[in-house]
């Protein structure tokens, strides 16, 4: 486990769902930092020292001394009212390590607590249990299996939800006015950032596939266009929708690849109004340049870095953003050692697009706009009950909307003899046990054949084609 020795910046919420916790700073410490800031004129934390004074000479019980100074610390971060900043105990400092290395286990998911409650910060992981029970940004953990999650703090929820490969954990998810349970069978999360592939539409086409903005992904996306180059490709496909973000050097190194030598790839404003900037050059993709038409794919759960990346690629080079608006967090973090067991991280400084944007809680707008269904963002199917015939709930509205997506005429509210006809057919075909009921092997069925029916009809990977294959034709 390697230690956090100089400041780290960070770009997103990636190590934030992982880490919140409260202390670990000693009290000498924090004494020392009291006389270095006072001056004869005023004391800014004599408060704060008499406070602790009085609490510990006169409370009716005895009261740790790190227990108090973890209590000031993180009331401190929490004053600021920023999700981003927050003070890291040895716990939380520990799972940031974990976060930045090359994998861990759990399910895939960021977490923040936001009204008293844990939410999922951004869209999970690619690919993990999270992503794949359909788990969203925002999504509000009611129950992690019988533990109420409500008053927690962060770090013990995420201590009850990661655990050894294999073994499962149940969510109570509240999404909207819907609630639902969901199981997840906990596993190992690599973090292999970057896949690619030569496109089954037309083999001049890459498609590579960016997850988050690890420690290793410039490297990554350098390493999959020299393959897909010797494989054909002629352009490619940068897909970073659901992509929560990551280090900054990563992104400056990777955006700077698409971009001409002195062309601008972010600013940043910081709390002085300085203006600073970061523009491509040879510092940061050490001559290596991608020429070769390419388009950006986003969505909602592109966030922070991932936005600093489309906006790029979008405001300096001209390429063509594709998707639906993203995430919208502007802000930039770093993350500073306090000792040897505990850090901070805090929000820095704001980031701004080529053109000086601030997309911060409005997102990017993308220059095609192409979505998935609707029903791509149904919550999913209930699994510890059974819908039958006569019920009447918003669990049978949302089965009568996954098989009308299917192509099955179920518009009712009411579990009919119409979904129960739908139910037996769908059964029959997919040969399972055919009762006309809804138990949990039909709807793991059902939602399999939605997702592929869903990745057939993909807008936005579909357009990026059409777009790309203009582009490549409009040169010859």
């Amino acid at each position: 486990m390697k230690k956090i020795s100089i400041k780290l910046y960070l770009i997103s919420l990636l190590a934030a769902a992982l880490l919140f916790g409260g202390g670990g700073y000693l009290y000498g410490t924090l004494h020392e930092l009291q006389k270095e800031s006072r001056s004869p004129q005023t004391d800014e934390l004599a408060k704060v020292h008499q406070l602790y004074d009085e609490i510990k000479s006169s409370y009716y019980r005895d009261v740790d001394s790190k227990t108090l100074v973890n209590g000031a610390l993180k009331g401190m971060t929490e004053a600021l009212g920023d999700p981003y900043t927050t003070f890291l105990d040895e716990e939380g400092s520990s799972q940031l390590n974990q976060s930045l290395s090359d994998s861990f286990e759990g399910i895939g998911a960021t977490l923040q607590i936001k009204n008293d409650y844990p939410e999922i910060a951004q869209a999970p992981i690619k690919d993990t249990p999270a992503a794949k029970k359909g788990l969203r940004a925002k999504d509000i953990i009611l129950k992690v299996d019988d533990m109420a999650t409500k008053g927690k703090k962060l770090d013990e929820v995420v201590s009850k939800i990661r655990g050894k490969k294999g073994t499962e954990v149940t969510l109570e998810i509240r999404r909207g006015h819907e609630t639902f349970t969901t199981s997840l069978k906990r596993a190992k999360i690599s973090i292999h950032t970057v896949t690619d592939k030569i496109s089954a539409d037309d083999k001049q086409i890459g498609v590579i596939q960016i997850a988050s903005f690890g420690e290793n992904t410039a490297k990554e996306l350098k390493d999959a266009i020299v393959s897909l180059r010797k494989q054909g490709a002629k352009s490619f496909i940068l897909d970073v929708r659901q992509n929560p973000g990551g280090l900054l050097d990563q992104v400056e190194e990777m955006a700077s690849m698409f971009l001409k030598d002195g062309q601008t790839i972010v600013e940043f404003k910081d709390n002085h109004r300085t203006v600073s900037k970061a523009v491509a050059g040879e510092k940061f993709d050490q001559g290596f340049k991608v020429s070769e038409p390419s388009v950006v794919l986003v969505d909602g759960g592109s966030a922070s870095a991932a936005e600093i990346f489309a906006a790029a690629l979008n405001e300096s080079a001209n390429i063509p953003i594709i998707g639906t608006t993203t995430f919208g967090k502007g802000t930039v973090q770093t993350i500073s050692p306090i000792d040897d067991k505990s850090s901070l991280k805090l929000t820095v400084s704001k980031w701004l697009t080529p053109k000086g944007h601030w997309i911060h809680e409005k997102g990017l707008t993308p220059t095609i706009k192409a979505d998935f269904p609707d029903y791509a963002y149904l919550a999913p199917l209930p699994r510890d009950k059974e819908l039958k015939e006569g019920q009447t709930s918003t669990e049978v509205k949302r089965l009568n909307r996954f098989l009308a997506a299917l192509g099955y005429d179920t518009k009712e509210d009411v579990f009919t003899a119409e979904t129960t006809n739908a139910l037996k057919d769908f059964q029959s075909k997919h040969k399972l046990s055919v009762t006309g009921i809804l138990n949990k092997e039909t709807a793991d069925a059902i939602e399999n054949e939605l997702a592929l029916q869903i990745r057939a009809h993909d807008a936005a990977y579909n357009r990026g084609i059409t777009e790309l294959k203009k582009e490549m034709t409009a040169k010859k």
